[in-house]
This record gives structure tokens, sequence and C-alpha cells, in this order.
């Protein structure tokens, strides 16, 4: 990955483009973060740094931490992170890593905890389907039901759907739009959903999607002779409504 940032989530909100469409985004407050550790190619196989976000006193962390942190000489941080980044060689232990690292129309892929929902029934937690509600239905319509036979193979495969705890999991959401960054503020305006609560630590890196590049004068011009046809025919709708 290129850049990535340690942030806390805000909340949802939304703004208006030039058009006056409305946008969904979500508001990060992004950093400001610093450099705890930076690994090497020679040393240790490979290159990347730990980041360290929100500062904290000293009696809130173990004393492995403390060591940690106080042989880097950066202060008490409350959250740490590893990131493989390009440009590890450049950065020191020290650095500053700020919301400006990213700039408006760049996309990025952001990861958090999925907010929790407690212990839930499996039509809640994975969508099964309920008894009919008449004929003998029974005080069982919203239960599991049949699991399997009994004689063969007598037990309960792993991963099969059942009530549980359900959420507090980690979730990627890939392939989002900057859509504006302030770094007075250390904020962060991602377009869309991000996962976890109000408060909750979002790591925000560089996305792993491959951006299509368009090349030509026909680039994004459909070949398919159906569409093609809508654009010169009248009748059809999709010409009608351009």
């Amino acid at each position: 990955m290129k850049k990535a940032i340690i942030g806390k989530k805000v909340g949802m909100t939304q703004i208006f483009d030039e058009a006056g469409k409305v946008i969904p985004v979500t508001v990060i407050e992004a950093g400001p973060c610093v450099v705890v550790q930076k690994k090497t190619e020679e040393r240790d196989g490979y290159k990347s740094v730990q980041l360290g976000y929100e500062e904290v006193s000293e009696k809130k962390l173990s004393k492995p931490e403390q060591g940690h942190l106080k042989k880097a000489g950066v202060g008490m941080m409350k959250h740490l992170k590893e990131f493989r980044l390009e440009d590890a060689d450049e950065m020191n232990v020290g650095d500053i890593v700020k919301a400006d690292v990213f700039a408006a129309g760049e996309k990025v892929d952001v990861t958090g905890v999925s907010k929790g929902h407690g212990y839930q029934g499996v039509i809640k937690r994975h969508g099964a389907q309920r008894t009919p509600m008449s004929h003998g239905g029974g005080p069982v319509h919203r239960h599991l039901g049949s699991m399997g036979s009994s004689t063969d193979p007598s037990r309960i495969f792993k991963g099969h759907i059942g009530a549980g705890h359900m959420g507090v999991e980690q979730v990627t959401v890939q392939n989002l739009d900057v859509v504006q960054v302030d770094p007075e503020l250390n904020m962060l305006v991602i377009r869309g959903a991000i996962p976890g609560p109000k408060g909750g630590i979002v790591y925000v890196k560089s996305t792993a999607k491959t951006q299509p590049v368009k090349k030509g004068e026909g680039a994004g011009i459909s070949l398919n002779p159906q569409k093609a046809s809508a654009r010169v025919n009248p009748q059809k709708a999709s010409a009608r409504n351009k």
C-alpha cells in the first residue's frame, strides 16, 4: 500500500456537490499519528512502519507497552498498528503522519470493527426462514429447526448457521472515495458508510483495488450492438431519456 493512517469514526452526515446532489459521507478524525517503529528488509525481512495514535497517560498502558514506547521516545500511545508502506524507507521514528497524507479524489480501503448486536437468533444473524405461522407450527417459528441426519454423520458440521453472538468482527470496505480533507481539523470525509460505532477506531489505507484506465476516444463505449442501437433508435426509452 502507498499510504495509511489511524483514525476515529465521528459519524455520518451528508454534503452537496456542485450539481446539488446529496452525497452521504462519513467523517473520520484521522491522526495525527506518530511513527513508533520502523522495520527494514535487511533486519526484519520486510519493510513497514508502526503508527501510534491517541496519547494516554502512562498508567493506562502495560509495562511492555510502556517499554516499547519509551524506547522509541514518542510518548504514550493508546493504539498501535503496523502498515507495510511502499515509502517506509523514507520514514523515521518520530515522524508525524497527518490527514493531508490523503487528497480529495483518492480511493481508500477502511477497516474497522463492526457494531455489536449481542446474542441473536438465526433469522436476524443469518437471514434464516421462519416456519409457517399456522397449521400446527407451534412455538418454534423462529427456531433453527433440523440441523441434519442423526444416524450419519451423527454430528453437526463446523460452520453450520446457528444462534450466537452477532457483530464485533473486523470488516473492510474497499474502494471508497475521499471527498474532502481538512488538515487543520485532522478530518477525512469519505463517501459512504464504514464499519463500527461512533468513536470506533478505523484504519484508512490506499485501496488494494486496481483502478481501470480508459484509453482512446472510444474508451467506455460499449461494443454491444443491442446497447449501440439505443443510441440511434429514438423508439428506445434509453435514447429518449438522454
